[in-house]
């Protein structure tokens, strides 16, 4: 029973360093989407927003839904490790974290909300450390693309 709970384990374990920085952010994404369905408040709390009508609290229950989701689909790239979806994060990760600035920038969102932007800012860079520091750990095919 342990062997069998062992080989269950490892292969969910990261398998690269882009990997682990993925899996950081599913299971961060899918906790606070979990902590967001069972209390808006604090996800209001957290990013700054006042007081919110029915608009706003339907977007407090969708947004962590989507939290939740996203980091499913993170926790399953990892594991499968799925290395062309780790690069595509890379750079809409780095448009959310534009986006996102913008918005508290131009006083769109409040202030609070520059922390999500560096969250992305921060993952996306995390991941393409990871990713580059993997291709150079690995031999180069002769077509001269890292595998």
């Amino acid at each position: 029973m342990l062997f069998e709970f062992v080989m269950i384990f490892t292969r969910w374990v990261p398998r690269s360093a882009a990997g682990w920085t993925i899996t950081v952010f599913g299971a961060m994404a899918a906790l606070f989407g979990v902590v967001g369905l069972l209390s808006p408040a604090t996800v209001q709390a957290s990013v700054g927003f006042g007081t919110v009508g029915p608009d706003g609290r339907t977007f407090m229950a969708a947004s962590p839904m989507a939290s939740l989701n996203m980091g499913v689909y993170y926790l399953v790239a990892a594991a499968t490790e799925w290395r062309p979806f780790f690069r595509f994060t890379v750079p809409f990760r780095l448009l959310t974290f534009t986006v996102f600035t913008g918005l508290v920038v131009t006083d769109v969102a409040p202030g609070g909300f520059a922390g999500v932007a560096a969250w992305e800012a921060a993952g996306a860079i995390a991941t393409g450390l990871g990713l580059w520091r993997d291709a150079r750990r690995r031999t180069v095919p002769r077509t001269g693309r890292a595998s």
